[in-house]
């Protein structure tokens, strides 16, 4: 097997779809189907099962997994390996991020990167609402995902790595809960969550948590949180309402809470951020590595979703 079908093979066996596995590797989908193909005429049996809801690998292709994938992955983490110690890329890395989301994308990018830089250890910690920048400021993380916008001229900005529609989270128990959607200008008729404590910079909160409506009508403010887990407990109690990522639906499950889509809000972004004076060997790599898983996954507005469906459908 050549290399080009040894990646197309184990890609698709991880992800089990060949439109992801397509968006992974850079090839439309009709190259990965007709790789396979190739493969499976070599072979003369078939390595995968298809139909219109499902791809299933058969028992020739998961003994050709299990058969080549150990030592492909050795192969790839000594040329790695090597690569790295001579770019001198070695050491620990500290990563933060604000949401469960960025964090489960961060261990998948980490993973990939831990592939790639196996003397590096990758720490991640999460940056808690009321202080967003301030443990990247204080050295405690190198570099970290957080919310758009980030406009401070000690910060550099990288690549957005997720891009989502916003929402907003109510208990079942309040009146917009049986609605469809809301408007930002339902904002108005309700209590907003606060930020208590706050060290952000003004514009981060306007942005997140708007004072007012495009209208100009006032938002009310309700209780005021420090933590995320702690905004779950007020809003569950019908103190307030939270606008936030609609991928937080997908990780944030609890009960007595209802997302609500707001077509008429901008999407957030979280992007990667880090100190313009502290940029390291190793905190560029990573940028490197996560923009690239990003793109694999389909971009910034398709990473999590697919993310989220292919660990799924391997749990």
């Amino acid at each position: 097997m050549e290399r080009h079908e040894i990646e197309v093979f184990l890609t698709l066996a991880e992800e089990l779809h060949f439109g992801r596995t397509a968006d992974r590797l850079g090839l439309t989908q009709g190259r990965v189907s007709q790789t396979v193909k190739k493969l499976e005429r070599r072979f003369g049996a078939d390595l995968f099962e298809r139909t219109s809801r499902r791809v299933a690998l058969t028992r020739l292709g998961k003994q050709l997994r299990d058969g080549i994938e150990p030592p492909y992955q050795r192969i790839q983490e000594e040329i790695a390996a090597v690569a790295a110690a001579g770019r001198g890329v070695t050491g620990t890395l500290r990563v933060g991020f604000s949401g469960a989301f960025t964090g489960h994308l961060l261990q998948h990018i980490t993973e990939q990167y831990a592939r790639r830089h196996p003397g590096v250890e990758v720490r991640l910690q999460q940056i808690q609402l009321f202080d967003p920048l301030g443990p990247l400021r204080a050295g405690q993380v190198d570099v970290q995902v957080t919310e758009r916008p980030v406009n401070e001229p000690d910060l550099t900005l990288g690549p957005v790595l997720v891009r989502e529609p916003r929402a907003l989270l109510v208990a079942n128990t309040h009146p917009f809960a049986l609605r469809g959607s809301v408007s930002i200008e339902d904002w108005a008729d309700c209590r907003l969550l606060s930020v208590g404590g706050a060290s952000a910079p003004q514009y981060w909160l306007e942005h997140l948590f708007p004072t007012r409506t495009p209208s100009g009508r006032p938002i009310p403010r309700g209780p005021a949180v420090l933590y995320w887990e702690d905004a779950m407990t007020v809003i569950r109690a019908n103190q307030a309402v939270c606008p936030l990522s609609l991928a937080a639906s997908r990780y944030y499950t609890h009960t007595g809470l209802a997302y609500l889509p707001v077509p008429d809000a901008p999407p957030l972004e979280y992007g990667l951020v880090w100190q313009t004076a502290r940029s390291t060997k190793l905190a560029l790599a990573f940028i490197r590595a996560a923009e690239a898983a990003v793109n694999a996954r389909g971009g910034p507005d398709r990473a999590l979703a697919t993310l989220h469906d292919s660990t799924r459908e391997t749990t």
